[in-house]
């Protein structure tokens, strides 16, 4: 990108988001800093960042609620949510509510920067990457070049790291792929029980908007003991 990459910061707490900001700056984002999420929605739609880090715990609402609202609305950049550590379920919710992915408090600035580059990298640098530019399973197509899924002629509305999973799929047509396969390839990390969960969150996340029956899958088929591959021929 010739611009400096774009970051939205929602954090209540002036403190950390001081840190975070000074943090990120050095490491060359240009950061907008929100307290509240309704603040920050607001910027998100004016100001389309290229990524969005948004906390849980805001004082005019649950982040969760945020996040939704921010798919609901259109936004597809990815949301990467602060969590606090003894919370299991805050992980879990916010990948359902469409986070692409989360850190958990108390953590380093590197591990914090680590996931950025590598949100944005499937989010702006992979998309479009070797491979055939257009992939179908059944009567799904997949559109490489112009970031677009149709299912017939309904677009479907993904975000970047749904997208990325579907095309991962779709380059291994048939094949059954483990979790730690996906992970390493869509995420750029190593499996543990934590992570695995992830990949099992937005498997169902992409099958509610690509399968016509979500609760009885026809193109992600669940591989029992390994994990999933996807259907080509319907």
């Amino acid at each position: 990108m010739s611009q400096p990459t774009c970051i939205l910061l929602i954090e209540d707490d002036p403190a950390v988001a001081r840190s975070l900001q000074d943090g990120l700056e050095r490491d060359g984002y240009a950061v907008t800093w929100k307290a509240s999420g309704q603040e920050g929605i607001q910027v998100a739609c004016e100001q389309a960042p290229h990524l969005i880090i948004l906390d849980v715990r805001l004082p005019d609402g649950s982040g969760f609620d945020f996040c939704r609202q921010m798919r609901q609305l259109g936004l597809r950049q990815p949301i990467l949510m602060l969590t606090v550590q003894q919370d299991e379920m805050d992980k879990v919710l916010g990948l359902e509510m469409g986070a692409d992915d989360y850190v958990t408090k108390p953590f380093r600035l590197r591990e914090l920067l680590s996931r950025i580059r590598a949100l944005l990298r499937r989010a702006y640098g992979e998309l479009s990457a070797s491979g055939a530019d257009v992939l179908y399973a059944g009567d799904l197509v997949i559109d490489r070049g112009r970031g677009q899924v149709w299912r017939g002629s309904r677009l479907v509305n993904l975000t970047p790291t749904e997208f990325r999973l579907l095309v991962y799929l779709a380059q291994n047509p048939g094949q059954a792929l483990n979790r730690a396969q996906i992970l390493d390839a869509v995420w750029g990390y190593a499996a543990d029980v934590e992570s695995e969960r992830t990949v099992n969150v937005h498997i169902r996340r992409l099958r509610e908007k690509i399968e016509l029956d979500p609760s009885r899958p026809a193109l992600i088929l669940t591989v029992p003991g390994i994990g999933y591959r996807l259907v080509t021929k319907l």
